[in-house]
């Protein structure tokens, strides 16, 4: 019976050296198929990639992207979210998924706003985890897009597959994968990486049909069909 599952080359144990020699090859690869690779979340200031990153969780971004126009239409600032009423919210973004979690952390996090930084997103990673609803990978996201911050690398399914595809990672666990990209991968390119791997994961290596003959890193992924 025919199954997903990639057959992996056979090669020898792989030395740090050869490891980060690898990883070099494949960024310059990938900077010249994605050179300008970034946040596919519509927003134009900090608050609403915010607001779309939580929206996007166990979601894709453009059925976020179909919700937000009308949100950000609506909800103009931090005390606009906080003073929503919670059911009429759970309705404006039902369609996302998991609108009665994804309500309270928005709304809460934007009393949290509102009540410790004046409504005003605050750009480093120890603030924005203290918020309701945002974890590493939302302040990975709102750091590096929103603010040109490189504080970590975001580990999205996408991201999380790739990696360990091209060897990077062995680990499940994402702040371990974070961790192995991070220690892999230049800190100017972290945010630039992360875009990169959501939009090669959607556009080439997919899932259930990867586009291996088609790859611009295949002749270094271990993984590779071809």
């Amino acid at each position: 019976m025919p199954t997903n599952t990639r057959p992996k080359r056979r090669r020898a144990v792989e030395t740090p050296a050869r490891l980060r020699a690898r990883v070099k090859k494949i960024i310059a690869r990938l900077e010249q198929a994605y050179p300008d690779a970034t946040c596919a979340l519509h927003h134009t200031d900090p608050l609403e990639l915010l607001v779309a990153t939580i929206l996007s969780a166990q979601s894709t971004d453009a059925r976020v992207n179909l919700v937000t126009p009308a949100l950000f239409a609506k909800y103009r600032t931090a005390q606009d979210y906080a003073a929503a009423d919670p059911a009429v919210f759970q309705q404006e973004i039902h369609s996302t998924g998991f609108f009665r979690n994804k309500t309270r952390s928005i709304l809460g996090m934007a009393q949290a706003l509102v009540e410790r930084y004046g409504g005003a997103v605050p750009a480093t990673m120890e603030q924005l985890l203290q918020l309701p609803g945002v974890g590493r990978k939302t302040a990975n996201v709102v750091l590096g897009t929103a603010f040109g911050e490189n504080e970590g690398v975001v580990v999205d399914t996408h991201v999380q597959r790739l990696s360990t595809l091209l060897g990077l990672t062995k680990q499940q666990d994402p702040v371990k994968i974070e961790r192995d990209l991070m220690a892999l991968v230049p800190r100017d390119k972290w945010t630039w990486f992360s875009h990169t791997l959501i939009q090669h994961g959607r556009r080439v290596c997919i899932a259930r049909r990867p586009k291996c003959g088609e790859c611009v890193v295949n002749r270094w992924c271990p993984s590779s069909l071809v």
